[in-house]
């Protein structure tokens, strides 16, 4: 873009810097400007204006041949080569020009380099670019879109989960997503139209997906955290869970209901129970974490951190480069980094592909009348923070408590299954070894599932959920029963 007149000039200052936009006082700060406009290439383009303070006065500066051959040196100092336009705006009454570096979006031309050195644009600040960040823009431009899409040779279907896939599909035939003879189809093919398996060798998606195994993918990781108070001083849970994505999706929802508040508000006829966030909104949230995080560095993964005042989900990469914060919460477009895995996770209707999740985060926030969530990045990680406060969700704190766990009646059966799950958290054989119980379908069927239904006791996994880590806990109506 020319920027040849005040006009232009005025109309940029006045947007103050930001994503696109830099003001440097002079030449002598040229250094600084190069590495800003490196970062500006590495995103959607943006100008350098020299001449100008941070304040956004035009103070101008004088321009000599020996400053445009230092423009000009420093400008072959970026690679690959870029597009690059000069202008200069002369300040009438005196000698003094503005002078304005611009880029373009190039976008299939990055990662670009400033003496051999990335740089990227959050927010007004100008940083070195995380290598994780670079090695993906590499993968772009090179045509091999992600990690996820990558074949890892030494891979079978047996290693995957078989029940993982299934489960897939039905959701994506209740969701309308996928077609209603999908179930009548082999593993094999399946995985094929999912775009997991091609020439018969699976992709690193797959794994993500559907995996058993992670010895040799440590990133399929979640690690969980419940802290007294509002610090990291004191730990009063803490997990570390490896798993595919369905696995840990059902591992996150269960540490958010072992330890966020439920209560309940009356709408008609019906009592509706809440946790201190509203449930679809952290669900998403973990959805978005998953989806969209960077797999590619072994040590990286998605964290949960719970406070007696707000809930902090973490996951390892950054936005697109092409959306800011304001984009992100202004509408935007779908921009996955892992196509394989989204498109997955789409069909089976987890995910939505339209880029809407953010804004049901924001509304299931507001329905429940608290702060819009927080959304940061600092080039290496994304986190959300959700604030809330310790009184009820949905209701009027004003009105007078109910008697707690008035109904209904615990039946023998029930009584001791809470008695022996106690303040721990058991698996089935563990309570059955403990109550002296050997016919485990009875064991389910008499005692577990109506726990779970009358909201005595929560699994760490959906109900019915086959998952070999499968473990039971009560809840806190769970352990008033048991204390009376």
């Amino acid at each position: 873009m020319k920027i040849d007149n005040l006009e232009i000039l005025n109309g940029l200052i006045a947007g103050a810097e930001g994503g696109t936009v830099e003001f440097k006082e002079t030449t002598g700060q040229l250094e600084r400007g190069m590495e800003t406009l490196c970062a500006f290439l590495n995103g959607t383009g943006g100008t350098v204006l020299f001449g100008v303070t941070d304040k956004g006065k035009i103070i101008g500066q004088e321009v000599s041949d020996k400053t445009k051959r230092d423009i000009a040196e420093t400008i072959r100092r970026i690679e690959p080569f870029a597009t690059i336009d000069i202008s200069y705006t002369d300040i009438p009454g005196t000698n003094k020009s503005v002078i304005a570096l611009s880029a373009e979006e190039q976008r299939y031309m990055r990662p670009f380099t400033y003496k051999g050195r990335a740089y990227q644009r959050i927010e007004s600040v100008t940083s070195a670019m995380p290598q994780g960040i670079y090695n993906l823009l590499v993968m772009q431009r090179g045509g091999t879109y992600a990690w996820d899409s990558m074949q890892n040779p030494g891979l079978k279907i047996s290693d995957l989960d078989e029940t993982a896939i299934l489960g897939a599909v039905r959701g994506g035939i209740r969701g309308g997503r996928l077609p209603e003879g999908s179930m009548q189809e082999d593993v094999r093919t399946i995985l094929e139209k999912f775009d997991l398996l091609n020439d018969g060798k699976l992709n690193n998606a797959s794994v993500v997906l559907f995996g058993r195994n992670f010895y040799h993918y440590p990133q399929c990781l979640l690690r969980l955290a419940r802290f007294k108070g509002t610090t990291k001083d004191e730990f009063l849970d803490n997990q570390r869970v490896t798993g595919n994505i369905f696995n840990l999706l059902d591992a996150a929802m269960a540490f958010f209901f072992k330890h966020l508040s439920l209560s309940g508000k009356i709408e008609g006829l019906y009592r509706e129970e809440e946790l201190n966030v509203p449930y679809k909104a952290l669900r998403e949230c973990c959805i978005n974490a998953f989806a969209h995080r960077v797999y590619h560095r072994p040590g990286s993964s998605v964290g949960i951190a719970i406070y007696d005042d707000r809930v902090e989900i973490e996951n390892s990469g950054t936005f697109p480069p092409d959306i800011t914060i304001e984009k992100l919460l202004g509408g935007h477009n779908s921009e996955p980094q892992n196509l394989i895995v989204a498109n997955v996770l789409y069909k089976s209707a987890v995910l939505e592909s339209w880029g809407r999740g953010i804004a049901l985060m924001v509304n299931e926030c507001r329905r429940v009348g608290i702060p819009d969530p927080e959304f940061h990045t600092d080039g290496n990680a994304v986190w959300i923070v959700f604030h809330y406060t310790r009184t009820t969700v949905g209701q009027d704190p004003t009105a007078p408590p109910q008697q707690p766990y008035s109904n209904p009646t615990v039946t023998p059966q029930l009584g001791k299954l809470l008695s022996a799950i106690g303040n721990n958290t058991l698996s089935a054989k563990e309570i059955m070894e403990k109550t002296g119980m050997k016919d485990k379908r009875n064991f389910l069927k008499n005692y577990i599932h109506p726990a779970i239904n009358s909201g005595l006791v929560l699994s760490l996994y959906p109900i019915g959920s086959k998952s070999p880590q499968q473990k039971y806990y009560l809840t806190d109506k769970g352990k008033g029963f048991l204390q009376q």
